[in-house]
């Protein structure tokens, strides 16, 4: 039966393993409009093609003025001839980014600055000129090292960069030490304007991660100064009023145009992640873990967590650690209950394991500030192929037959327990 059990769990941590590392839920660069999506409300009066405005006007419109689950809205208006657009898109709900600074400057001094915002939104992106689209498929390529500030600047892209610059960002100088102890460090003074502006982008690649996320080289420019662009609101986007401004220059900006995006059960938005989704699909399957888990003696997170973050790789690593927390306690709630029914719990060993983990728990979500998602995947895929290699040993004839000895002496001295009990009591 042991052996059993060994090789079941063997088997779920490589299943594990292989959706942790080979995502089948793989976020796309640009945002893609849902398969089936709900009806839109009627468009607005606006035309799809703006009118030309006053000599130095720069005009905006859009073909609807409501979504249901993200979709796509067709922005136009008209510029001055030979002037580029750019559209800067932007969501009235707020998140938390957080940005570890500990990479050594040009003296080899590593600052470890911790920087924070609670008002990044929840979802921004510019869209450029589809004639930069060359500039953005070199920082495409990139992947997640491209640098935000860099990429913002060879594509023009500076005049649109607005709503994010002017949030509030608090830094602290922080250090393992502090973490560890449950503080962030010393909080530093406010930063000026500038630097604000340059560490909110740090804050912004941090919170998005991709290139496509934040940029997308779309607009079609006329020569007349016309221009149309799609903009896409992917399925599982915050809800509330998106913003879009139209720039062509420091000083030519359109009025903002709002287009509301709304949901409805059972799709739920989850504030501290900034993303909807849609509950049905998690319940099952945190249903089937819970079996699993509890059945293994473990709550499940350890499953949970990297399924999660593959399934749905949209959510902020800290949100699915913090998320899969409670979660546990229900499960294992329920585990205490009926193991303690059957007489499977050691209380002593279980209360002196839990002190251990209860400052574990302390510990741990003050260090999740510091690491990168990339970072946590690491150590998350190393545990759980130790894990794995242990479970599998476990289940190998000579692990086995070593255990068959342990075992029958220990139902040799139990024999002898209660032969001696029951002596006593004669």
């Amino acid at each position: 039966m042991s052996r059993k059990r060994g090789i079941i769990s063997a088997v779920m941590l490589c299943l594990v393993l292989a959706s942790y590392y080979v995502p089948f839920g793989q976020a796309q660069d640009t945002p893609s409009q849902p398969a089936a999506q709900a009806p839109a409300a009627a468009p607005a009066a606006a035309p799809a093609a703006a009118p030309a405005g006053a000599a130095g006007e720069l005009t905006i419109a859009v073909d609807k003025t409501a979504l249901s689950n993200g979709g796509e809205i067709t922005v136009s208006g008209k510029t001055q001839p030979g002037k580029p657009v750019y559209l800067e898109v932007e969501n009235d709900a707020d998140v938390r980014a957080v940005f570890f600074d500990d990479k050594p400057n040009k003296d080899g001094v590593r600052p470890y600055k911790l920087y924070l915002s609670e008002h990044i939104p929840a979802f921004y992106q510019i869209y450029t000129p589809a004639s930069t689209k060359e500039v953005f498929d070199k920082f495409k390529a990139q992947g997640g090292k491209f640098a935000y500030s860099d990429a913002i600047k060879e594509l023009g892209a500076d005049i649109a960069y607005n709503a994010p610059a002017g949030v509030a960002i608090d830094a602290y100088q922080t250090s393992l030490t502090a973490s560890i102890i449950g503080s962030r460090g010393d909080k530093l003074p406010s930063l000026d304007p500038q630097e604000n502006r340059r560490r909110s982008m740090q804050l912004m690649k941090a919170r998005f991660r991709s290139p496509g996320k934040l940029l997308s080289p779309t607009v079609q420019v006329q020569p007349d100064g016309s221009y149309t662009c799609k903009v896409k609101i992917a399925d599982g986007s915050a809800p509330g009023k998106y913003v879009i401004t139209a720039y062509s220059d420091k000083s030519l900006k359109s009025k903002p145009v709002t287009v509301e995006n709304n949901i409805s059960f059972p799709v739920m938005y989850m504030a501290g992640a900034g993303t909807s989704l849609n509950v049905f699909w998690p319940f099952l399957l945190t249903l089937g873990i819970g079996v699993f888990g509890v059945l293994m003696g473990a709550g499940g997170g350890f499953l949970l967590n990297p399924i999660l973050l593959s399934v749905w790789p949209a959510l902020p690593h800290t949100i699915v650690a913090g998320t899969v927390t409670p979660t546990v306690l229900f499960s294992q709630a329920s585990g205490i209950y009926n193991y303690s029914k059957i007489k499977f719990i050691s209380w002593k060993l279980g209360t002196i394991m839990g002190l251990a983990m209860a400052a574990g728990g302390f510990i741990g979500p003050k260090m999740t500030e510091l690491i990168t998602l990339d970072q946590f995947k690491f150590v998350f895929g190393i545990i759980l192929l130790i894990l794995g290699a242990l479970m599998f040993w476990q289940t190998t004839p000579g692990y086995l037959a070593k255990n068959k000895k342990e075992q029958a002496i220990l139902k040799e001295f139990k024999r002898r327990a209660e032969e001696s009990a029951a002596g006593k009591k004669a």
